[in-house]
């Protein structure tokens, strides 16, 4: 293995920066003339994002200026996975956004099998919620990662390139 060279696949965000574009948001809403008498809350927890506000209406122009503030903090709009709008009392509605962090198994396996069909002489495994992809020449990692790149619209998940050796 002394030949071998490597990186990892890894699906993340900057969390404090999250944090910023929230609190951003929020800013905005208070002084917006359509949402400033709305009462909408957004609840930024660890793995999820509650905003509560009064109509469907208002809920899109609280995730299109959520969205656009991420934007800004170049988070990308692939973290954000979007539930089931869900009335709630006084007439209001609320919808839970679960923030998506790591590779799941699926995703895993549907990279490591584009991979493999791509590129046979890469070996990609699968580490808990990040894939180490590993290779005998630098010139192949480099194209798995432009391969990767121009894959980037059909996968579901927003993806890092760490620990290159």
């Amino acid at each position: 293995m002394a030949g071998e060279h490597s990186f990892d696949v890894v699906s993340d965000f900057e969390y404090q920066e999250l944090v910023n574009a929230v609190d951003q948001a929020q800013r905005e809403i208070q002084t917006r003339y359509d949402l400033k008498d709305t009462k909408t809350t957004l609840e930024l927890g660890k793995s999820e994002l509650v905003i509560t506000t009064d109509s469907e209406l208002s809920l899109r122009s609280v995730r299109d200026l959520l969205e656009t503030r991420a934007l800004r903090r170049q988070l990308s709009l692939k973290i954000f996975d979007y539930g089931k709008v869900e009335p709630t009392s006084g007439g209001r509605v609320r919808q839970v956004v679960t923030l998506r962090k790591g590779i799941n198994a699926d995703l895993a396996k549907k990279l490591v099998k584009l991979i493999r069909d791509e590129f046979p002489k890469v070996q990609p495994r699968i580490q808990g919620e990040s894939l180490r992809v590993a290779s005998k020449s630098r010139d192949e990692l480099q194209n798995v990662i432009r391969f990767l790149k121009s894959k980037e619209q059909e996968i579901e998940a927003p993806l890092q390139f760490t620990n290159y050796r």
